[in-house]
């Protein structure tokens, strides 16, 4: 089970594994907002109920939260695991404009492609193989992108993200 971390000014910060948050709030620099009742983690004098959302008792600033980190999870992801080409099943990521003539890890420039097309394109642009982008290619946007260690929302989260959308 994953736990949703918020920054003292109620802003999601990161997902930790629930004995980390454990941790946090036992030593006292977090408290629970929201658990699940049906789970709770037992230790040889007490009960715990499994926590969801915690509350840093502290702001952490968090130098360029703004960005989102390009990596090759976060391209696939983005893209929904769908070749940019062709639209099967992707799992590698292909240069728009190739690396050997100037194209930048970036999210404009990167798409999610299957390696039949990856390999038939090769060191070209799409243009000169004839081809024509599915999707187009951009930074992703969301709450839940720039908050570091979430692969996807969680139901329990989703009022305390619906706080940030709305202070945003």
């Amino acid at each position: 089970m994953r736990t949703l971390v918020l920054n003292a000014g109620y802003e999601p910060l990161a997902v930790v594994s629930f004995k980390r948050a454990l941790v946090l709030v036992l030593n006292q620099k977090a408290t629970v907002l929201a658990g699940d009742q049906n789970q709770v983690v037992r230790s040889a004098t007490e009960e715990f109920e499994l926590p969801t959302v915690i509350l840093l008792q502290r702001y952490v600033r968090i130098p360029n939260s703004r960005r989102i980190p390009v990596s090759r999870r976060g391209v696939l992801r983005r893209d929904g695991f769908k070749c940019g080409y062709c639209l099967k099943g992707a799992n590698t990521i292909d240069h728009v404009l190739p690396k050997s003539r100037g194209g930048k890890d970036t999210w404009d420039n990167l798409v999610a492609c299957c390696l039949k097309c990856n390999n038939a394109k090769g060191d070209k642009t799409p243009a000169e193989m004839n081809w024509e982008l599915k999707i187009t290619p951009k930074m992703p946007t969301g709450v839940i992108w720039s908050v570091r260690g979430a692969e996807k929302e969680q139901p329990q989260w989703r009022e305390f993200l619906a706080m940030q959308r709305q202070a945003a």
